[in-house]
């Protein structure tokens, strides 16, 4: 299925970014935007949570397993739910039963399972989950997205006056990235939004660096870099960055600019210069673009909680599924833009949290095997739904009564699941 989902994601990545502000940082609003999407299915009538999603809940649910069942390679998503096995009730099992196919579900990990998680889906590049464990969570939801690409034509270099005699970073900076010669796309675009813009993309490679495919399959990865006049407010330029960004790939994207249709000169955002070349043009009058861009980094956390960003409507949502349930929600995400490529990851976490249970008394029995005892293998066979032949049917048994000690080799920790 075709997601449509450019709107509701620019919707509310505007909400997203306003609630951090114009400091320097990343973020991913596709990433919590699906773990919102995944309790679609819980309670379809949500109207909390249709405010945040930009949608009816059932629809970002089909829209959700879509992305999830058919993963692009260059940017893969997972998501996970897990609960404590003492807090599982029918109506939760019924919500699991319905999410895609592709989420991973299950007992709820320790902080060390959720920390391996998140290293597993970020490719790396974050090293522990976005939140704390404790003995109050009866359910965990969890999105990543990451990214590792190399670009189909890395940059070249430039000194930072390349960025103009106005730029506050030119005096800073002692080198920058410049556009190739050929592969990458640069463009003055008139936004509603933002004004005019000056518009770069980079595409990735063949690869990723790790055998993920290119856009020769069929799949890319485009990064779109949008500035506006320096009074502009940011929330205007990442809305005309997301505006652009839905037809980037375009042979003529929407809001181009013919550079004969503005004045000569310079301005904080490009020099416009005229000259006599010699030109196979159709009207003998050529349009060239380049561009100069700084290297970037970013790391930051993300209170999700907020006005608008759905997860306190969460709660509403939880609730009858494990009972009485205060939501915390946060994201970590991290991002580089280097002259050969970029990577990104995020992951993002929400905690249904629960008062603690009165005190009471727990025996626990730590059984021992240390004499001689018997071990029987036995299949299990439900096929279809019902029980199969072999449901039962001892396979391999035996006593053991000469143990072995455990070898050296087998010292090392395991690796976590």
């Amino acid at each position: 299925m075709t997601t449509n989902l450019h709107g509701p994601l620019a919707r509310y990545a505007a909400r997203l970014h306003g609630s951090v502000g114009a400091r320097h940082h990343v973020a991913s609003p596709l990433g919590a935007w699906l773990l919102l999407a995944l309790c679609g299915s819980a309670v379809p009538d949500a109207d909390g949570l249709a405010d945040a999603l930009g949608t009816d809940p059932a629809t970002a649910a089909r829209t959700a397993a879509a992305l999830l069942d058919a993963p692009h390679p260059l940017a893969p998503a997972a998501t996970a739910v897990w609960h404590r096995p003492d807090a599982d009730t029918d109506a939760l099992a019924a919500w699991r039963a319905t999410l895609p196919r592709a989420t991973e579900t299950g007992p709820l990990p320790d902080q060390a399972g959720l920390d391996a998680w998140a290293r597993r889906h970020s490719a790396g590049l974050l090293d522990r989950f976005p939140l704390t464990l404790s003995p109050r969570v009866v359910l965990a939801l969890a999105s990543a997205v990451a990214t590792r690409i190399s670009w189909a034509d890395p940059f070249g270099l430039a000194p930072a006056a390349a960025l103009g005699p106005d730029s506050p970073w030119a005096g800073r900076l002692t080198r920058v990235l410049r556009t190739p010669a050929y592969g990458h796309k640069a463009w003055i675009a008139a936004t509603p939004e933002a004004g005019d813009v000056a518009v770069h993309t980079a595409a990735a490679g063949p690869g990723d660096g790790n055998g993920a495919a290119g856009p020769g399959d069929g799949a890319g990865l485009l990064v779109v870099s949008v500035a506006a006049a320096p009074e502009v407010a940011p929330a205007d330029v990442l809305a005309a960055a997301y505006r652009i960004a839905a037809d980037a790939d375009a042979d003529e994207p929407t809001g181009r600019r013919s550079l004969f249709d503005l004045p000569l000169g310079a301005t904080p955002l490009w020099t416009l210069r005229e000259e006599t070349v010699r030109t196979h043009a159709r009207d003998r009058r050529e349009e060239r673009h380049a561009a100069a861009l700084p290297c970037w980094s970013a790391r930051a956390e993300h209170d999700l909680t907020g006005p608008g960003l759905g997860f306190s409507a969460l709660a509403r949502v939880l609730a009858p599924l494990v009972g009485g349930t205060e939501v915390e929600a946060r994201q970590a995400v991290v991002a580089r833009y280097s002259r050969n490529g970029f990577e990104a990851a995020a992951v993002t976490g929400a905690f249904g949290v629960v008062s603690l249970p009165p005190e009471g008394v727990a025996r626990t029995a730590e059984l021992r095997f240390g004499h001689p005892y018997a071990v029987v293998a036995v299949a299990t066979d439900r096929r279809g739904g019902g029980v199969g032949p072999w449901h039962g049917v001892p396979v391999f048994s035996g006593w053991v009564a000469e143990p072995d000690d455990v070898p050296e080799t087998e010292f090392a920790d395991p690796p976590l699941a």
